[in-house]
């Protein structure tokens, strides 16, 4: 598994979070792999940025989880399946296995958010 840096950012007022990945810039394409989390893959179809919109309502958390905590995402591919979990001081928020549908090679990814 290969451990990322994310470059993470919350929107408190617009109860959005971001998070890239460091040493990647821009995106292919994007797909919602469930519920409002978009996930922006690469010309490779590898994962670059997660995108959440109105997040607290989709994580079930308190605003101030996502402001003040440090989050850990964990996206993991096995040719069929996208599995993406978000934790937070080793608690899971949030799982969730989505089809592979962008036809993402194997990848397994531990992102740190800063």
């Amino acid at each position: 598994m290969e451990t990322k840096e994310l470059i993470s950012s919350y929107d408190e007022i617009n109860d959005t979070f971001v998070g890239k990945i460091s040493e990647k810039n821009g995106y292919h394409a994007n797909y919602d792999i469930s519920n409002g989390i978009f996930l922006n893959i690469d010309n490779n179809n590898l994962p670059v940025s997660v995108h959440i919109n109105n997040a607290s309502d989709v994580l079930n958390v308190k605003k101030y989880v996502l402001k003040y905590c440090d989050l850990s995402i964990f996206i993991d591919c096995d040719g069929r399946e996208i599995n993406f979990k978000l934790c937070t001081n080793d608690r899971m928020l949030y799982n969730i296995k989505s089809a592979n549908d962008f036809n993402s090679p194997r990848f397994s990814y531990l992102i740190k958010a800063n």
